[in-house]
């Protein structure tokens, strides 16, 4: 699958799906990294995409990309332990054993159709250049963690982050429980003056909500509303307050991450058709590669309708809405044009092997990607209109694989 030209035609893909709309034996044709037209129309070079169901790319918008020299550590633990493991790890770990790690999980991504992942580590300069080799798009930042960083060079180090055409800085706050009121209201100051979002773990444990009213006489969305931080990705919300939802009104996002949930046994209930239906803009993460441990965005999808019907006992929330969680609210995340596939919106697409969904059916297209498929169902990866080689990934997965074995 080669382009030689900036216009290029997807010629009779056998369908195409977004949370609008299912087209069979549709062309779409591609300009300068948008889509142009979506019909019969066909401009420049004509690929023939009548083996592969195209859906949006996938956005998985919180992971920990360089926790992957951590996978499967200690793997058998409750979260604060678990955390407390990590740290002691994270204190020690190199440059280099972090940046082989990142590449990894980029590579694993693009494997399973993400195009773009919002990343909270220690190394967004690494993540930058990622971005740039690979042409996958990414928000990231220097994070605050007080029993690690001094906050001030953390803001230090933040400043020096530049904007991209795939990058874009945020400000990463592990949890109101990692660091201090200073450094909230610090991070508060920066993300204001950086014009971005404040990412961070909220309301994820009993112990945190209830440490947070002790402490602070709130729980954790009221807390940070309290200090005037109110422009903020809210990452687990398991133990959220049903009138902290009115709050979250104002925020970016929220972002559901049932695997790693499960796995730490945070518990709770991610109340996600409530949210949903007050206007929030839902998505959803892998979490990292130590508390999920995988990083395929499509098996996340599953799992966060089951965990929903697990904890509910109702069937309210439907393969479509975490579908649009992954794809469509995504792109409103990163605040870019994208997540439909829709004249001018920028042609980041992943296309499955049709023959791999079987039965190819119009009306069960929807629940074979959301329920069956799996990163290995993927075949082509574009974004901004360039083609990603998934057999180049997956041999450079190998070769870096090995170079981490020997590191750690």
């Amino acid at each position: 699958m080669e382009v030689f030209n900036k216009t290029y035609t997807l010629k009779n893909c056998s369908f195409v799906i977004d949370s609008e709309k299912i087209l069979e034996n549709t062309n779409i044709v591609i300009e300068n990294g948008k889509i142009k037209s979506i019909g019969k129309e066909t401009e420049g070079d004509e690929i023939d995409c009548s083996e592969y169901v195209v859906t949006p790319g996938f956005v998985n918008s919180h992971t920990h990309s360089a926790m992957i020299f951590l996978r499967g550590y200690y793997d058998d633990s409750e979260l604060q332990e678990w955390l407390d493991k990590m740290w002691e790890k994270e204190r020690s770990a190199s440059k280099d054993v972090l940046k082989i790690s990142s590449e990894l999980a980029v590579l694993e991504m693009l494997s399973s159709g993400t195009t773009a992942f919002v990343d909270m580590y220690f190394n967004p300069e690494d993540i930058i250049e990622l971005s740039n080799n690979y042409g996958i798009r990414a928000a990231a930042g220097y994070t605050f963690l007080d029993k690690i960083f001094d906050p001030e060079e953390v803001a230090k180090m933040q400043r020096r982050l530049r904007e991209t055409n795939l990058f874009k800085p945020i400000i990463n706050v592990h949890s109101i429980y990692a660091v201090n009121e200073k450094t909230l209201l610090l991070a508060k100051d920066l993300a204001e003056e950086q014009n971005t979002w404040i990412n961070i773990h909220l309301s994820e444990t009993r112990r945190e909500i209830y440490e947070t009213k002790l402490r602070k006489g709130k729980f954790p969305v009221e807390y940070l509303h309290s200090l005037g931080i109110t422009k903020f990705q809210a990452v687990h919300l398991g133990w959220v307050a049903s009138w902290e939802i009115e709050m979250l009104k104002d925020s970016v996002t929220v972002t559901h991450c049932p695997t790693s949930n499960m796995k730490l046994a945070t518990a709770g209930a991610f109340p996600f058709y409530e949210m949903m239906n007050s206007g929030i803009n839902v998505t959803i993460g892998t979490d990292g590669p130590a508390s999920n441990n995988s990083l395929d965005i499509i098996r996340e999808m599953k799992n966060a309708v089951l965990l929903q019907r697990h904890s509910y006992w109702d069937t309210r929330i439907k393969a479509l809405h975490v579908f649009k969680a992954a794809t469509e609210n995504g792109y409103k995340l990163l605040g870019i044009k994208g997540g439909l596939i829709k004249e001018g919106y920028v042609a980041d697409l992943v296309l499955f092997n049709k023959d791999d969904l079987y039965p190819l059916k119009k009306d069960r297209l929807l629940s074979n990607i959301v329920y069956y498929a799996t990163g290995e169902n993927v075949n082509k990866i574009i974004i901004n209109g360039r083609i990603i080689d998934k057999k180049f990934i997956k041999e450079k997965i190998h070769e870096l694989a090995k170079k981490l074995n020997e590191l750690i």
